[in-house]
């Protein structure tokens, strides 16, 4: 565990790239939080380039492709040694309907390849940097999922290996049949289940964890007020950690963390973040920043140290498990391979 946040790269795993210590977390800008301005969120983008920023997060079925035609706009219109600097993170697999129904997950080789073959036009780019199913493929073995994205790699259509939202057996079965980079998977202050079994095993492996959901969904962010409500096409509207007295009890305990952060002159979203980048190099939080504005205080945690004393005083304000409700619904939850 480390102590303090320097602006030095981080490792994606011991065989993955070397990049900034936050990422960009792209999938606000095109879908499940309500509306999002485009000339906005590709200013955003830029923002984020320029202050160093180098890991792009999206995945093909948010906003069903708008969000990596998104990326791929703002990457073309960014100076030429900012977009090479950029290096993409996509998730694949997410079966939608017309509708923005979810219908599954598919993770058949052949569906794989043609996934990425969307990705890349979309993008505008020759390769991916790091290719991941977003949820394992009950009906598919990881293995043949892992391997057809190490075809892609063998091709030069993608560079590394990632994972999402798996669990330590599944994370041993994909690293014995190629080198993985890293996984993603939620960790926040109030979402702590990694810590069990997934992160000694990444840890083990040498495989580093590209954390999102580091404010859960704008929970602990400071910003969200009692009174919120949210739009129909708002995920939140539906999560359990918004609901009724949930929210209330959640919010009580980011009243708690206020007291931490106005103590140490920073805000309780610079806190959160700062906290899970205190929890050790091999961690890459994501920020899901739709404004530039939001962008400029999640930095601001690149510059908050915490040490002992003051990681003990933001785990007496907010216990390992003192949220109330579940980071998913239950039918979402039963897709995940982590929470198994």
């Amino acid at each position: 565990m480390t102590t303090q946040t320097p602006r030095t790269a981080r490792p994606l795993g011991a065989t993955g790239p070397q990049v900034f210590p936050l990422g960009l977390g792209c999938m606000g800008m095109s879908a499940l939080y309500g509306h999002a301005d485009r000339a906005e969120s590709i200013a955003t983008i830029h923002a984020a380039l320029e202050a160093g920023v180098t890991l792009l997060d999206t995945g093909d079925f948010y906003g069903m492709g708008h969000n990596e035609m998104l990326i791929g706009e703002a990457l073309r219109s960014a100076p030429a040694a900012r977009r090479e600097q950029a290096l993409t993170s996509v998730k694949f697999g997410a079966l939608r309907g017309p509708d923005g129904s979810w219908t599954g997950y598919d993770g058949r080789p052949a569906a794989v390849k043609t996934f990425a073959a969307y990705s890349l036009q979309r993008l505008g780019v020759d390769h991916i940097d790091v290719y991941r199913i977003a949820r394992l493929d009950p009906d598919v073995p990881i293995e043949e999922t892992v391997g057809a994205i190490t075809d892609l790699i063998e091709q030069g259509y993608v560079r590394h290996v990632g994972l999402s939202e798996v669990g330590a057996e599944t994370i041993r079965r994909a690293a014995a049949t190629a080198p993985i980079a890293d996984l993603q998977i939620e960790y926040s202050l109030i979402s702590r289940g990694v810590e069990e079994s997934i992160l000694p095993t990444t840890r083990e492996l040498g495989i580093s964890v590209t954390a999102y959901g580091v404010l859960s969904r704008g929970l602990i962010s400071g910003h969200l007020g009692r009174d919120r409500r949210f739009a129909a096409d708002d995920f939140r509207q539906h999560s359990p950690r918004f609901q009724g007295e949930n929210l209330q009890h959640n919010l009580d305990l980011v009243e708690a963390l206020r007291k931490v952060a106005e103590q140490k002159d920073v805000s309780v979203a610079q806190l959160a973040i700062a906290w899970v980048l205190s929890r050790g190099d091999d961690i890459v939080p994501l920020i899901g920043a739709r404004t530039r504005e939001r962008l400029a205080e999640s930095l601001g945690a690149l510059d908050v140290v915490l040490d002992a004393a003051d990681l003990a005083v933001i785990e007496e304000a907010v216990p390992a498990g003192a949220a109330a409700g579940g980071r998913y619904a239950e039918a979402q939850l039963a897709h995940l391979d982590s929470e198994r």
